[in-house]
C-alpha cells in the first residue's frame, strides 16, 4: 500500500468498477447493442450477436467497429443502448466516503458515453467527487486499450501518470497505464459471483502489467485511506 502514497490522481473505470460487477446495467447495456444490431442489419438474435463479440474484440468496442466498417453515426448509437433502467442501482455510501477520503483528484475514464458516466455516478451517489469525466466521445470514438486515447485523456486532464492510479475490470486496458508508469489495480468479481466479462477478458492470473487486484474496490480504497 505504501506505492500508492506517490498517487495524486486517481482514475476509474466506470462499467463493472465503479459499480459492482454482478449488477445487471452492463447485461442491459449489452442487450441493448444487440438490439441495435438486430434493428440496423436485420440479422437473427445469434448472428447480430456474433458480429457484435467479434467487433468487441477487434475494435475495443462494438461502437469502434461499426464506425470503422459502416459509418454508423454514434451519438445515435450511443442514445440507443444507454437508454436503460439503473433504478435497480442503489446509491454506495460506503463507497463515495472512500472515495471522497483518497487526497487528490478524481476523474472517471469509461469506453462508454459521458451521459452514461454522469447518469450512473449520480445513481450511486458519487457523481459529485469526481473532477472530470473522459468518455469514448473524448476520444474520438476510439477506445481503450488504445495509446492514443490513453495520450488524449492524459493531456485533457493534465494527468501525470507516475503520480496516478488507475482502477479497472479489464485487465488489457490496464497494459498502456501500467506502460505510462501507473500503478494499476484490476477489479475482479468476488467469488462466486456473476461475472459479466467475455471468456478471453478473464484471466487465473493476473497478467505482470496489473500491480494490485481486488474483488472489493470500496474495501481497498479504505485501506488506503486508513494508511
Amino acid at each position: 500500500m505504501d506505492d500508492f502514497r506517490r498517487v495524486d490522481t486517481w482514475i476509474f473505470d466506470l462499467d463493472n468498477t465503479l459499480y459492482p460487477p454482478h449488477s445487471d446495467l452492463w447485461p442491459r447495456i449489452d442487450a441493448r447493442i444487440t438490439a441495435y444490431m438486430i434493428a440496423l442489419f436485420g440479422l437473427d438474435g445469434q448472428s447480430a450477436r456474433a458480429l457484435q463479440k467479434h467487433y468487441y474484440r477487434v475494435y475495443g468496442t462494438t461502437l469502434a467497429g461499426l464506425i470503422r466498417e459502416y459509418d454508423v453515426a454514434p451519438d445515435e448509437f450511443l442514445h440507443f443502448v444507454h437508454d436503460i433502467d439503473r433504478s435497480a442501482l442503489e446509491p454506495d455510501p460506503a463507497l463515495a466516503n472512500a472515495i471522497d477520503g483518497l487526497p487528490g483528484r478524481k476523474l472517471i475514464l469509461t469506453n462508454g458515453s459521458h451521459g452514461h458516466a454522469l447518469a450512473t455516478a449520480k445513481q450511486l451517489g458519487i457523481d459529485h467527487l469526481f473532477e472530470g469525466m473522459f468518455a469514448i466521445e473524448h476520444g474520438d470514438y476510439l477506445p481503450k486499450p488504445h495509446l492514443e486515447t490513453y495520450q488524449r485523456f492524459f493531456a485533457r486532464h493534465a494527468v501525470e501518470p507516475s503520480r496516478a492510479a488507475m482502477f479497472e475490470d479489464i485487465a488489457h486496458n490496464l497494459a498502456v497505464p501500467h506502460a505510462s508508469g501507473m500503478l494499476t489495480v484490476l477489479v475482479r468479481p468476488k467469488q462466486g459471483a456473476e461475472d459479466h466479462r467475455e471468456a478471453w477478458e478473464k484471466h487465473d492470473e493476473a497478467p505482470p502489467h496489473v500491480d494490485f487486484t481486488t474483488d472489493d474496490l470500496t474495501g481497498f480504497l479504505e485501506r488506503l485511506v486508513r494508511r
